[in-house]
């Protein structure tokens, strides 16, 4: 599971001037804030009055993302930020305020896989006719409804224009939060593969490649520990950086890489780092998780990152242990050539095609004297 903090939009569906949808949501974010910040989650709170949205006015449809007017491109920014919503609406005639319905309609690729809970307030019904209602849209947008709700009769619960102390009725929004972030980690695969090219040419049916981010650390820290045991036993050595970094340390070191992983429903199933030096293009740290090696996946991952090499390199870097001879055997057949070797470790390098590069004949002559 990433380490990234979940953002949850709270939304305050009513546009009616004196509506009660304000007291509501400010209700719901004092309650729940001390809970956010327990599990990681950053609330922003969003009026839909605030907005300033008028019905739906795109000429493209929202499946298209090709959007004209500045109103709609702020507000696919903030909804595709989003990790997940908790809508605050009254009913209105057994249905959804039309801003809310609105506001859905605006977007499309923006909400999916995301989690969505309702706080709902109303008389008779407490507002739940207005959640069935927009259980029906948001399904469509392949959103996520969660079973957790919170239904405020307002006879019981409004006095003087503020909500009555009611513990019970805490909990009960806490629960809502607590379900809304297990759930947005849950989809996070699911977001992540609707915003990135499948890596179609991997062995891997369902696999999809990202940039890894100082939030992937752990991710990252737990592949390196058990890819490396073998490095260790093969060379007869716990002195290996990638078995000994600190979570930080990890960190750190993503901060300053170029590092691309191979991901498959959420798992983390191999990376691969590199970044330039001088005239030479680095690889390092090439792990592939053990229960799937022999698949192709690290030859593949290799490849990728000789790919991505700069213009201007002259040769790619890469080492490995001394023992490791597994791992040189795929260099070699690569078109690695071992360079040096020692006691503990073996440095391979593969000469990049050069690349022409603009300038008059006499530049060029000059540059090769």
């Amino acid at each position: 599971m990433s380490t990234k903090p979940v953002r949850v939009l709270v939304l305050t569906c009513s546009t009616r001037p004196g509506a009660l949808g304000p007291a509501v949501s400010q209700w719901l974010i004092d309650t729940i804030k001390p809970r956010a910040t327990e599990l990681g989650a950053e609330l922003v709170p969003v009026t839909l009055g605030d907005l300033a949205l008028p019905f739906l006015d795109e000429e493209h449809e929202p499946a298209s993302g090709r959007y004209q007017h500045e109103h709609t491109k702020r507000w696919s920014a903030m909804v595709d930020a989003a990790d997940g919503f908790i809508a605050v609406t009254p009913e209105y005639n057994y249905g959804m305020p039309a801003a809310f319905k609105n506001a859905l309609d605006y977007l499309s690729r923006e909400w999916a896989w995301k989690p969505i809970g309702f706080v709902s307030y109303g008389n008779t019904s407490a507002g739940t006719r207005s959640v069935q209602h927009a259980k029906q849209v948001v399904t469509t947008l392949r959103l996520v409804p969660l079973g957790a709700t919170a239904a405020l009769r307002i006879a019981d619960t409004v006095e003087g224009g503020r909500l009555r102390p009611d513990t019970g009725r805490d909990q009960v929004a806490i629960g809502v939060l607590d379900e809304l972030v297990r759930l947005a980690h849950a989809l996070r695969p699911m977001r992540e593969q609707t915003r990135t090219r499948p890596a179609e040419t991997t062995p891997l049916p369902g696999s999809y490649t990202r940039a890894l981010t100082p939030d992937d650390a752990a991710e990252v820290l737990v592949l390196q520990r058990c890819c490396w045991v073998e490095e260790a036993l093969a060379n007869d050595t716990l002195a290996i950086p990638a078995l000994t970094e600190s979570l930080e340390q990890v960190r750190t070191w993503l901060t300053t890489w170029q590092t691309t992983g191979l991901w498959r429903d959420g798992r983390l199933l191999g990376m691969v780092r590199t970044r330039r030096l001088n005239n030479d293009w680095h690889v390092g740290r090439l792990a592939v998780v053990p229960d799937l090696r022999g698949h192709g996946i690290g030859r593949w991952l290799l490849r990728q990152a000789e790919t991505t090499a700069d213009p201007g390199c002259h040769r790619i870097v890469l080492s490995t242990g001394a023992q490791s001879r597994h791992n040189i055997r795929l260099y070699h057949t690569e078109g690695y050539h071992t360079e040096t070797t020692d006691d503990t470790t073996t440095l391979l390098t593969k000469p990049l095609p050069a690349h022409d590069t603009p300038g008059t004949a006499d530049e060029k002559l000059a540059q090769v004297r």
